[in-house]
């Protein structure tokens, strides 16, 4: 179970998430996302790609971990970690390439909505299931995705969207079968990383000063309503109904 990065063509940064079998990352996989790209950038990268091994993209928080520890501690630290990963991915100097395969879930979707250009293989969908874990959080990412009324649609429900039809909204740039997802996020990459490093870093900082949310402080406006249904009790309820009954993923 790691988080490792891959230096191609000695420009791209290739970091990849590998938490058996559904990933789901425990606190150590959301800071450990974040301090590869914060990493890959400071040592030069012109392009980050972002992609995972095993059955999907991403599983969200790691339920169990959190009810495994005594107190808030888990709670904390997947809150903390996932803003930062959010933050970094975002924030990178240089453009981040998300290769999306299988499911990409909860925290997920924040990494993927927070990237510069979202590649996806033919059986990739997104899907936020906070309400019925009793959180809630990446309302601020999926709104990055679809329009606001098919968002709320997709928040209150927990319904999935599939790569095919986030294309047709303009958020996923591509949609390749599985086997050249790879492939297809390294060619956007290189197309990238040839461009002057130093008009790409420019770049990146204008695009998001010109963001009409700030999505660092949105998110974490929505993470004070997830403490207040922790507090309340009602979070620890979902969650052990999850983990009782050993539900996967289902949205």
């Amino acid at each position: 179970m790691s988080v490792s990065t891959e230096l191609v063509d000695e420009t791209i940064a290739v970091v990849t998430v590998a938490y058996a079998p559904v990933n789901a990352l425990p606190v150590a996989g959301w800071f450990g996302i974040a301090d590869a790209v914060v990493t890959a950038a400071a040592d030069g990268a012109r392009v980050v790609v972002l992609r995972a091994e095993g059955r999907g993209f991403n599983a969200g928080v790691d339920i169990k971990e959190m009810q495994n520890t005594d107190g808030f501690t888990a709670l904390l630290g997947a809150n903390k970690g996932c803003y930062a990963a959010f933050k970094a991915v975002y924030e990178c100097p240089v453009p981040v390439v998300s290769a999306v395969h299988g499911f990409c879930v909860g925290g997920g979707v924040g990494l993927v909505a927070n990237s510069d250009i979202v590649v996806a293989s033919d059986d990739a969908y997104i899907a936020v299931p906070e309400i019925d874990r009793g959180a809630l959080g990446v309302g601020t990412h999926l709104a990055r995705l679809v329009p606001q009324h098919l968002m709320r649609a997709l928040y209150f429900t927990g319904r999935r969207i599939t790569a095919a039809e986030l294309a047709r909204h303009g958020s996923v740039l591509e949609v390749v079968p599985r086997d050249r997802l790879d492939g297809a996020a390294l060619a956007v990459a290189r197309e990238i990383a040839a461009k002057d490093p130093r008009v790409l870093r420019a770049a990146k900082e204008a695009l998001n000063g010109i963001d009409p949310v700030d999505v660092n402080r949105s998110y974490r406006f929505e993470q004070g309503f997830t403490f207040e249904l922790n507090l309340a009790g009602v979070s620890d309820e979902h969650r052990d109904e999850f983990v009782a009954t050993g539900r996967a993923l289902r949205t």
